[in-house]
């Protein structure tokens, strides 16, 4: 099974946030990958992920129109980066771009 983890953060860091997460937790589902989302928005972050779960994952998507703090801890892995709008607007297309990233 492939795992994929991700980080979504938006200006605001309310909506688009959030409509992020959803969507690539959506589509990875219908597509059978493991997915764990971390938000950094206007709370904070939330889920953050653990170190085990970047370690073990395939690929890891930043959809974020910012920063993603703490990037350092992703070094060394592929990333796909998109803005939280592609997600929100095609999240399967996000989806099937980090499948090809992987093939």
């Amino acid at each position: 099974m492939i795992k994929m983890v991700a980080v979504t953060a938006c200006i605001a860091g309310i909506a688009h946030t959030y409509m992020a997460k959803a969507n690539l937790e959506k589509f990875a589902k219908q597509n059978g990958i493991e997915m764990k989302v971390e938000t950094q928005g206007a709370m904070g972050t939330e889920n953050r992920l653990s170190d085990d779960d970047i370690l073990k994952a395939d690929l890891v998507i930043f959809a974020v129109d910012t920063n993603v703090s703490e990037r350092g801890r992703f070094e060394g892995k592929k990333i796909l980066e998109v803005s939280t709008t592609d997600v929100v607007k095609d999240g399967e297309m996000v989806i099937n771009e980090a499948i090809d990233l992987l093939n």
